[in-house]
């Protein structure tokens, strides 16, 4: 058996995580067999080579929806391994659609999970000279809590924030103004309202205290990394993580992509059809198995639902230069099929960050007596002129997409009221059927 480590773990080396693949492979296959949802499905492994490629690639890929047809009284019992007694706590899923789930962490798995949240802010170089503001949700999801629980642990200073709903955008930019932390955390959408907010207000967060921006639970496009930054004055690091692991990767001073921590996880990138391993540098699913804080849920090639493409090496030199590079490319879910026209929504947000006058929407597709269409809200920033602004839009999707939209400009602040009770905001929604 492999023996558990304290935290923090040994620095990494290629052998180092070699060896750890050979080693947790096997106990991860073991701990799901002890597993009623696995029963039947791992008869064929074979323990003794299942570190090797060919015999990992036979243990079928979970997904979401078959863990959503387990009753939620008996998840526990069907899925989980260890009894009731052993829970400190619940994670519920990511996502921002169907049924959510809620899984059950003990006291090993939580302090090993904390690992993934220690390195997040150590990739990002943040000390205990800074303060951070923290306006992830605070609640049943995780992401927040952990961050604020293992800032303080590291003897970071944290302001626990949470997002609008737990704390008002106005009130969270007056304690930016007064408090003077020096790291802000949360959705880079989140990050956007609240540069709307400062400015209706007369504060400029570029020239504020926050000099560094740390963000995850959402792809970062060009685009949107370019435009948070002019608005903070800041320099981003995205992150990133899922509620079936932990935190999992960061980018380096180098951002050039997610360094993807496979001591800790068991990474893949395969084809959304075949299941096969893409070649480096394609893009394909996201499939991911935790190594070490798997004790009562035993997650097993567990499909993420993000699409990425990955390479062996970035352009860092420092530490996470061992780690493989992700690039993320977007969720699973995030397409509209439009009066025939594929509308990818990574590429529709990316396209709208660029569109300075803007400073947030929403998307709506809706049945008509006719065909289809697709309903854009707007807020505009201050000076915008709101016709001048709408045909200019009208125009660009319509040559950029080949549709186009219906473009309604709303008041300020109606789209981060609509938002702030989501703890993913459902940017893009589609009101058929």
């Amino acid at each position: 058996m492999w023996e558990t480590p304290e935290l923090p773990f040994p620095a990494p080396s290629q052998d180092h995580i070699v060896r750890i693949r050979r080693e947790r492979r096997r106990l991860a296959v073991e701990r799901a067999r002890q597993s009623a949802f696995f029963r039947g499905r791992l008869d064929h492994v074979d323990l003794r080579h299942v570190h090797e490629p060919e015999e990992w690639s036979r243990i079928p890929i979970m997904t979401k929806d078959q863990l959503r047809t387990i009753p939620a009284a008996r998840f526990h019992e069907e899925f989980c391994v260890g009894g009731r007694e052993d829970v400190l706590e619940f994670w519920r899923s990511g996502g921002s659609t169907g049924q959510p789930l809620f899984y059950p962490r003990n006291r090993n798995d939580l302090r090993l999970a904390r690992e993934g949240f220690r390195r997040a802010w150590d990739c990002a170089g943040v000390t205990t000279a800074d303060i951070a503001h923290v306006s992830f949700p605070l609640g049943i999801h995780p992401v927040g809590q952990l961050y604020c629980r293992t800032a303080q642990q590291m003897g970071i200073g944290v302001n626990w924030c949470g997002a609008g709903n737990s704390t008002p955008s106005e009130l969270q930019i007056r304690l930016i103004e007064t408090l003077r932390p020096t790291v802000w955390c949360g959705m880079a959408s989140y990050g956007l309202q609240l540069a709307q907010v400062a400015e209706r207000m007369g504060f400029d967060l570029a020239s504020s205290s926050v000099r560094l921006f740390l963000t995850a639970a959402e792809p970062v496009s060009p685009a949107k990394r370019k435009r948070i930054e002019a608005l903070w004055g800041a320099e981003m690091y995205d992150q990133f993580g899922c509620t079936e692991g932990s935190f999992m990767a960061s980018e380096s001073d180098c951002h050039d992509g997610l360094h993807m921590w496979t001591d800790m996880f068991d990474i893949e990138v395969v084809d959304e059809n075949s299941g096969e391993p893409v070649a480096d540098g394609e893009s394909g699913l996201l499939v991911m198995t935790p190594y070490w804080n798997n004790e009562m849920t035993p997650f097993l090639r567990w499909e993420t639902g993000d699409y990425v493409t990955m390479v062996g090496q970035g352009a860092t030199k420092g530490p996470l230069s061992i780690y493989p590079v992700v690039r993320h490319g977007a969720r699973t879910a995030g397409f509209f099929k439009v009066r025939g026209i594929n509308i990818n929504h990574a590429d529709f947000e990316d396209f709208m960050h660029r569109r300075m006058e803007i400073s947030d929407f929403k998307v709506e597709v809706v049945e008509t007596e006719g065909l289809d269409a697709m309903q854009v809200a707007i807020e505009l920033r201050g000076g915008a002129v709101a016709g001048e602004a709408v045909t200019s839009l009208v125009g660009e999707v319509r040559r950029t997409f080949e549709l186009t939209p219906e473009v309604e400009v709303v008041e300020p602040g109606t789209l981060e009221r609509h938002f702030q009770s989501q703890i993913k905001q459902q940017r893009f929604v589609d009101s058929r059927g």
